[in-house]
């Protein structure tokens, strides 16, 4: 009987295959809290601030595909409404899943996904491709988080403070993650040859 359970397209699936169930439920566990490690980098500037959230987000789509990396944002969610301080600046609990940055947080697993379905399909292994399989995640995650906050506030103030300042940070965290890929394939490759 085949135990594996995630595919092996992904750098962590071709890294660490075969997975089976206990090592795929490891790696959901662990990019959750990357996830929320990530969310305690905190940049305040206003009702949105700045987090390293989408870093991880993005790049645990990246690496562990479609499923797996939807169901580690699916765990960092349920971990921070529960009360786990894992959401930006150690807080947690419901009412951020309700509240005026709730369109970014719900819109993770859905961006995981997608980055995730790109780089099963081999966008992950070159640098423009998997620069545009995240922004396409990134992408997004900031029209939820668009939608979301203009019931809070009107739709072109939404947009300033919820989308405007953000472009220049993801582009950066897009470079930076998209460059981490190709470079792990490299690797990954130059040690299987040797």
């Amino acid at each position: 009987m085949d135990t594996a359970y995630a595919k092996p397209e992904t750098l962590i699936g071709a890294a660490l295959a075969p997975l089976d169930v206990a090592r795929s439920a490891g790696l959901v566990v662990g990019f959750s809290l990357l996830t929320a490690l990530a969310a305690q980098i905190v940049i305040p500037i206003g009702p949105v601030p700045i987090t390293a959230q989408t870093f991880a987000v993005l790049l645990t789509g990246a690496l562990l595909g479609s499923r797996l990396g939807a169901m580690a944002m699916v765990a960092y969610l349920i971990e921070g409404a529960s009360g786990l301080p894992f959401f930006y600046g150690g807080h947690g609990g419901i009412p951020h899943l309700l509240g005026p940055t709730a369109g970014y947080l719900i819109a993770f697993p859905a961006a995981a996904y997608i980055t995730g379905v790109f780089a099963e399909h081999g966008w992950d292994k070159r640098f423009l491709t998997a620069a545009a399989a995240m922004a396409v995640g990134s992408l997004l995650i900031i029209a939820c988080g668009w939608v979301v906050l203009s019931r809070f506030m009107p739709a072109a103030v939404a947009f300033q403070t919820g989308v405007a300042r953000f472009l220049v940070g993801d582009i950066i965290k897009i470079i930076l993650a998209a460059a981490l890929l190709p470079t792990g394939w490299k690797l990954l490759n130059r040690q299987a040859s040797a």
